[in-house]
């Protein structure tokens, strides 16, 4: 049953909006006005198509009252019933409750797990796969935070990601993710298991995190070190240590101004999510967020390279196209968690 009540408060609100913008904004007000009217478009535009069909759906069934009309009539009720129907489906979609930080820009916080170096390389790959998504997509990636071992691998590494719909694409991201491969370091040729934790973390606004200046703690250090770690080697780096939850952040790039606002920006976005969760576990102690548990030691996903196979175990999807994914073509896989995430939010809703 579609809530009409809940429709029409949205097309009231949209028509409100409108007007707003329309007869001019303070500047202010522009980009939060024009933020929402932008999320509302498309819900009020399912909404619109729902109402036409249901009104043509009205105006055939009055026809069958007709013998000139009624065969008419009978041929076109079957595919307008059927039309009417996906309207009412896509319409329940648009109408279920939305995540709010769903259009914000995304940390990436990648780690080597299990493995030793065959881990590091792995998550070397696993940055290379995001920054090929986010370029198919024209998204901004920014590294924040690259740390890496003489072969190549990476200790640790932080990106921003900026773009439409960014965090909504990549929640689904976070977890371990699980390779099953001949390692470059092995000469006998077997194969090993490792693994490297993925972490994305929607970007927090000020509104959202308030930091007391006496809650941290900045220190400015020499940007360089052994194997790689840093390229530059002025005293740049930036550490934030946030003193009530002993959280540390770095960032490395050559302004130390700008490393201040990325450290920070990485620190709100931990702090956020933090108060996220406190939030949904509040809710219900047991729920499944999104898809699976949200727990970053959860094993989502295993890239099998003898076989060509990625599996994410969460919805028990396996695409034997392994040299595609690992390419940066996500989009398959990203489909099916946000379908999975939304047929479970509407069992939930009824």
């Amino acid at each position: 049953m579609i809530p009409v009540d809940k429709t029409d408060a949205i097309a009231a609100r949209f028509q409100f909006l409108e007007a707003r913008m329309q007869a001019g904004l303070p500047a202010a007000e522009i980009a939060e006005v024009s933020r929402e009217w932008t999320a509302l478009k498309p819900v009020v535009e399912t909404v619109s198509a729902w109402h036409a069909l249901t009104e043509e759906l009205a105006a055939t069934e009055a026809m069958l009252a007709d013998p000139e009309m009624r065969a008419l009539a009978e041929e076109e009720l079957a595919p307008l019933r059927a039309r009417l129907e996906a309207a009412e489906q896509a319409l329940r979609l648009a109408l279920l409750p939305r995540d709010a930080a769903d259009g914000r820009p995304a940390m990436l916080e990648i780690r080597p797990g299990t493995g030793g170096e065959e881990a590091a390389l792995f998550a070397a790959a696993l940055l290379r796969m995001y920054q090929r998504h986010a370029e198919s997509k024209g998204w901004r990636f920014e590294i924040i935070e690259e740390q890496t071992t003489e072969l190549g691998g990476i200790k640790e590494v932080i990106a921003r990601i900026e773009g439409e719909g960014v965090f909504a694409r990549l929640k689904y991201e976070s977890g371990v993710h699980r390779v099953q491969r001949v390692p470059e370091t092995e000469a006998s040729g077997r194969i090993h298991t490792s693994a490297a934790t993925v972490a994305v973390l929607p970007e927090a606004e000020d509104v959202d995190v308030q930091i007391a200046s006496a809650d941290i703690r900045i220190d400015t250090m020499r940007a360089s070190g052994a194997g790689g770690q840093h390229v530059n080697t002025t005293d740049s780096a930036v550490r934030i240590t946030h003193l009530p939850t002993g959280i540390v952040v770095t960032s490395s790039q050559k302004s130390q101004h700008r490393n201040r606002e990325l450290a920070m920006d990485v620190l709100k976005a931990r702090l956020y999510e933090l108060e996220r969760s406190r939030i949904d576990g509040a809710r219900s102690a047991d729920r499944r967020a999104q898809v699976g548990s949200g727990d970053r030691s959860e094993r989502i996903r295993t890239y099998n390279f003898p076989q060509g196979r990625m599996t994410d175990h969460r919805i028990n999807l396996t695409l034997y196209r392994l040299d595609q994914i690992m390419q940066g073509d996500l989009d398959e896989v990203i489909d099916a968690l946000t379908a999975d995430a939304q047929a479970a939010l509407l069992a939930d809703m009824t």
